[in-house]
């Protein structure tokens, strides 16, 4: 594809019309450096879609107009920055072609309160107003397939994502971590107007936050005043310094798993800003969902592509289930049962084929725990209080330091309450019959006609509904996601956007 140079927004919807693919738009204001590099060539390397890079320097954005004069302009170097990493097509547009005359077209946007009234927003009055402004004009005018946005501006990140849901835009976030220069400072546009010494004083700040970090993987508390009294000792001009919960920006809670530390400083003329996540355990996925809606499957997929742990629940009772037929255990007796328990060992093992065993005290019992005869009594074996005591406790154990997708029927309500991501993955009797049906693991299913499938899976849903022990509910903070008619790499890969909307990026980085 030929690479070219756009100025008006007519050669723009020209361009558009004419090219055969999607677009990856990547918006910025100009004097690139290599984090707007790994925003453009991450774009280049997702997909095979056409990339498109803006410069324009938004003056809604400036609340100082010294500041928007000073801002660096470097348009002949960021042109060849741009094509030389990946850029199809630049937008360089003018004032007039941005904000027309008498404000024809342009939709004046106001950000959300809860989100730009934090942060930079206490003394930037105004700024995301203009940030959301410009770009819902650019994404109107480009429409584009893909957002490419840095976290280095959290708060402008969070405030985008929710202009997109406010204002139904067809068009996915994707983000890139902060990208940190050889000091451990953000890169960032305005870095060049530091001098030496301001340069090292916003590195010990870096230092500090990064430090911080470190300390709480250790310690999992945070030391707010330690950090400001060390600031100051260093004739530090602190803006702000927070500890917020990293999607709300409300004060952080004890309970928070994942917690934002974001601060800004001045020096001199240059405002920094710098943030870093907390984080107790590595994030946890919880996929609840009735019998046959294809949680196993699905669940197996995330975790190879997103490389967390499979913690395959349902497979846990299954097992124990297995063990009580070929034992003749009486589980209705409590006391003997809880001996029993006490016993027994359920392991889960990696074969040859990347999948993994299910071991009962070193039997593997893979196939055998798939069959009608397990499904007819593994609902009443996991209402036992004793049992489901036992499972869940050896299912906390596993994840207490997260990296796990798990799946079940009280995985988000029980087992993982605090699970950063929770989905309520269901289907329809019909469809979920259908897929029994045709299972060739299950070949019990194979045997029974359509419609006395339908039925047991209806007496299996009541009877999962009704336990007094952990019923099966939808968790309230739970993605519902109705299957029917959709593709497993499709409901894969809907899942996997949900999860990479809610983890940033940074704190999957080793």
């Amino acid at each position: 594809m030929k690479k070219v140079i756009i100025r008006k927004t007519e050669e723009l919807e020209n361009w558009r019309k004419n090219i055969n693919s999607e677009i990856n738009f990547i918006p910025t204001m100009g004097n690139l450096h290599n984090g707007h590099v790994q925003l453009i060539s991450t774009a280049k390397n997702d997909n095979s879609n056409v990339n498109l890079v803006s410069i324009f320097i938004n003056p809604l954005q400036f609340d100082n107009k010294l500041d928007l004069e000073n801002y660096p302009k470097t348009i002949e170097n960021d042109i060849k920055i741009s094509f030389s990493n990946g850029a199809d097509a630049i937008f360089i547009p003018s004032n007039e072609d941005i904000y027309p005359p008498n404000n024809k077209n342009i939709k004046f946007l106001k950000a959300p309160t809860e989100l730009s009234y934090a942060l930079c927003g206490l003394n930037r009055i105004g700024h995301f107003d203009g940030v959301c402004t410009v770009v819902y004009r650019l994404l109107n005018l480009i429409k584009p397939k893909n957002l490419y946005l840095g976290e280095k501006d959290w708060q402008q990140l969070l405030i985008l994502k929710n202009l997109v849901i406010r204002e139904k835009l067809n068009v996915a976030i994707k983000s890139i971590p902060t990208q940190r220069d050889f000091d451990g400072i953000p890169l960032s546009s305005r870095n060049v107007h530091l001098s030496k010494n301001e340069r090292k004083l916003i590195s010990f700040f870096s230092s500090e936050l990064l430090e911080a970090k470190k300390n709480f993987q250790q310690e999992k508390k945070i030391n707010l005043n330690g950090i400001i009294q060390k600031l100051s000792a260093k004739k530090i001009s602190i803006e702000y310094l927070e500890h917020l919960h990293p999607h709300t920006l409300q004060k952080a809670k004890f309970e928070d798993n994942i917690s934002l530390l974001a601060g800004a400083i001045r020096c001199g003329e240059t405002r920094l800003i710098d943030h870093v996540f907390l984080m107790k355990r590595r994030p946890i996925i919880a996929i609840d969902g009735p019998a046959g809606s294809g949680k196993s499957t699905v669940t197996k997929l995330i975790a190879k592509k997103l490389k967390l742990l499979y913690l395959d629940t349902g497979a846990m009772y299954r097992a124990l289930s297995w063990l009580m037929i070929r034992k003749g255990i009486d589980y209705k007796k409590e006391k003997k049962l809880q001996n029993i328990l006490q016993d027994i060992s359920i392991v889960f093992k990696s074969n040859t084929n990347s999948h993994q065993d299910v071991y009962v005290n070193n039997y593997c019992v893979t196939e055998e725990i798939r069959t009608q005869k397990i499904s007819s009594i593994v609902s009443k074996i996991s209402s036992i209080k004793e049992v489901r005591k036992f499972l869940v406790e050896e299912q906390r154990k596993i994840g207490e330091s997260g990296g796990l997708v798990a799946e079940g029927r009280d995985i988000g309500t029980t087992v993982f309450p605090h699970a950063e991501l929770k989905i309520f993955l269901t289907a329809s009797i019909d469809e979920r019959a259908k897929r029994r049906k045709s299972d060739k693991n299950s070949k019990d299913s194979q045997e029974i006609d359509l419609h006395t499938l339908k039925e047991l899976i209806k007496k299996r849903d009541f009877e999962d509904s009704n336990r007094e022990i952990s019923p099966l509910i939808k968790a309230n903070d739970a993605i519902e996601i109705i299957t029917d008619g959709y593709s497993i790499t499709e409901v894969v890969d809907k899942i996997i956007d949900l999860y990479n909307d809610k983890i940033p990026k940074e704190t999957e980085i080793k």
